[in-house]
């Protein structure tokens, strides 16, 4: 007999399964694929918030000991899952979308497979932990290639008949597909990256490091944005409820922006 927390584990599959089985896997995929851009969202306002912190540089400090603790390690890691998911699939809709290709199975397939091969690179960059990278030369190569990635999304939706925001939310996609997992295993190949005050303000104080941080945080708060305005316009039924909603997000966005933007300039 299953008891305890197993047995809610275990409901909780099966509840994920017959929704499978009752809906498809597209539908299954397509969910958790707003729940995790949701997730990435969170993230990225709550990394801006422990970052405020820079200005003092002892309370930064103290924050950054919590995620230290082992408990707090795992969960680190375990916070990739949703994000690099996010990415990889929207990879594979972008696909779709661009190419009007359809190989459900296979692209699926490799989904899932490279969400479980990054997972475990970056567990062992997390276990060791020592690692030593220019951040000049590690960026401007990830740059180059989201770019590139990017430039072959503009290339073929230019002449669609689409809005330009929705445009926009496709070459966010596409340039973020390389540089959000890029930037996870940046930030976990030396334990002080993310976690030393003075190792911080140092990387900071480097021009192309700022624009790198600045148009990663544009592109994300943008992303998540729209995403998140496109799920209320799809579930909430009174127009002027969807406006005030979108409205709320383009507001809560511009503050987090504004204030990352003013963290990394001057931190």
């Amino acid at each position: 007999m299953i008891t305890g927390d197993r047995k809610i584990l275990w409901e909780i599959f099966q509840g994920w399964s017959t929704v499978a089985r009752n809906r498809g896997r597209d539908y299954l995929i397509c969910w958790l694929h707003r729940v995790t851009g949701c997730l990435l969202l969170f993230y990225v306002l709550l990394h801006i918030n422990t970052l405020s912190a820079l200005a003092a540089p002892e309370v930064f400090q103290k924050k950054a000991a919590l995620f230290n603790a082992p408990f707090m390690v795992f969960l680190e890691w375990l916070l990739a899952l949703p994000v690099i998911f996010h990415c990889v699939n929207g990879g594979r809709v972008i696909i779709y979308e661009l190419f009007d290709t359809r190989w459900d199975p296979r692209l699926s397939r490799i989904v899932f497979g490279t969400c479980s091969g990054f997972m475990v690179l970056l567990g062992y960059f997390m276990i060791i932990g020592d690692q030593q990278v220019s951040a000049h030369f590690y960026w401007l190569n990830t740059m180059l290639a989201s770019a590139f990635i990017a430039y072959l999304t503009i290339a073929r939706i230019r002449s669609t008949r689409t809005s330009m925001v929705w445009k926009l939310q496709r070459i966010t996609g596409s340039f973020l597909f390389l540089i959000v997992p890029a930037h996870m295993l940046f930030m976990h190949l030396n334990v002080q990256t993310g976690k030393d005050v003075a190792f911080i303000t140092a990387r900071l104080d480097q021009p192309f490091i700022v624009c790198v941080d600045i148009l990663l945080l544009l592109s994300v708060l943008f992303h998540g944005g729209y995403g998140v305005v496109s799920i209320c316009n799809d579930y909430l039924t009174s127009v002027q409820v969807r406006r005030s909603c979108m409205l709320g997000v383009i507001v809560i966005l511009t503050m987090f922006a504004l204030q990352g933007i003013r963290l990394i300039v001057t931190a």
